[in-house]
């Protein structure tokens, strides 16, 4: 693994912080990498080399030295099945002598971790850092009824850290830079600057492997939860097979079983088209992924709320066409290029996936289009966020008394 370092970091400066809590929960549990999980995968690799790992537990927070660094985020990124003894060996050691950090460090939070706490706030205030915090997005705090009333409250705490300590936010999609600053500007809270820096997808590769055992299938991707709308999903396949009976294509819906999931998978079992017209994959590595998305007739993203939505960017990457729900961010990420419908509408949806019958022409002109796709790539989103952050190390720490009244955002 090599990290790059940016023009900002001389052998003289302030190490960058990089909190890696997250990452480290990811290789424990031994679980597949979700959307959060891929971005601090991408800063691990970029700032690998001028990093210091950070460690939060139950808010006492450790900074990890040099040597130890490197090597725990070489255990982070190349994950497999040895990673926990051997992350839990190295820990033992690293922390037994932790860093006191400089003053003026940059402290990079991208996983939404623990920076609601108070213990998180006083270290960031003890120690004079300057925090960088990326906010996904607001979903918690506008969709509430499709999160659990901790993860709201917890949620809200985040971004009022976020706007009242940091020295700046990074965001990936301009739909959640205007929500940042509408719900600053209704809770009269002050914003650091902002920075749009869109996020990119995962590097898949199709091996060419046969994914599912049928050649002709849509597949949806993410977390199965209500905000992600699958009862949509099941209302339009029982539509299909109404039209289409054994012609009808089939499902395949890759995500683990999330908050709020329950009336899905009832409706689902009561269907009777489970493992048959819809198939759930609960644990799908990077490989088999991207050959799920090249066998696909189109990606499917029916989300009541999203923040960025890399599947959309993976899937428009791969040249696999997307019909997905009507949202800014949608309309940020896709270019123009997916097709965008009314996520309550299941007629517009049973009609439309219908019409990708490679037969009737559909699905080709979407494929067309996507000649055009200017994908997101992680070297552009690190290209916008190093001068900001060069701009920001050069100024004062900003700390909770410290008051900023407008909305910086770059672009």
């Amino acid at each position: 693994m090599h990290g790059h370092c940016p023009p900002f970091a001389d052998p003289n400066a302030a190490p960058v912080l990089l909190d890696v809590t997250r990452l480290i929960e990811l290789r424990w549990t031994g679980r597949q990498p979700n959307g959060i999980d891929r971005v601090c995968l991408a800063y691990v690799r970029h700032f690998a080399g001028m990093a210091r790992a950070v460690v939060q537990h139950r808010g006492v927070i450790r900074v990890i030295g040099a040597g130890a660094s490197r090597h725990l985020f070489n255990l982070l990124v190349q994950g497999g099945p040895s990673t926990r003894p051997r992350i839990a060996a190295h820990l033992a050691a690293a922390l037994a002598a932790p860093l006191r950090p400089q003053p003026g460090s940059l402290y990079l939070n991208v996983t939404h971790t623990d920076f609601d706490l108070p213990a998180h706030g006083e270290w960031i205030a003890r120690h004079g850092l300057r925090p960088i915090y990326l906010v996904h997005d607001l979903i918690p705090i506008l969709h509430p009824e499709h999160c659990r009333p901790h993860a709201v409250a917890r949620h809200s705490g985040r971004v009022t850290a976020a706007l009242t300590q940091g020295s700046g936010i990074i965001v990936g999609s301009h739909a959640v830079a205007h929500d940042l600053h509408d719900h600053a500007a209704r809770h009269r809270l002050p914003v650091p600057p902002v920075v749009v820096a869109p996020l990119a997808g995962a590097d898949l590769k199709p091996d060419g492997a046969q994914a599912v055992g049928c050649d002709d299938y849509f597949l949806c991707v993410g977390t199965i939860e209500s905000r992600k709308n699958h009862r949509l999903l099941l209302r339009v396949w029982q539509q299909l097979h109404a039209r289409l009976g054994a012609a009808t294509p089939r499902l395949v819906i890759v995500g683990r079983w999330g908050w709020g999931s329950e009336d899905f998978r009832a409706a689902l079992h009561a269907s009777g088209m489970t493992d048959g017209l819809i198939r759930i994959l609960d644990d799908c590595d990077d490989a088999a992924l991207a050959s799920l998305m090249a066998g696909a007739r189109a990606m499917l993203m029916p989300s009541l709320a999203e923040g960025f939505g890399l599947p959309m960017a993976e899937a428009l990457t791969l040249g696999i066409p997307v019909i997905a729900s009507d949202l800014p961010c949608f309309r940020d990420v896709g270019q123009g290029i997916p097709c965008l419908l009314d996520p309550h509408d299941a007629d517009a949806w049973a009609d439309r996936i219908e019409a990708f019958d490679p037969a009737k022409g559909q699905r080709q002109r979407r494929i067309d289009a996507l000649h055009g796709y200017c994908p997101p790539r992680w070297e552009e989103h690190f290209a916008t966020i190093t001068p900001w952050l060069a701009a920001i190390s050069g100024t004062a720490p900003i700390n909770s008394a410290r008051r900023r009244r407008s909305l910086n955002v770059e672009v």
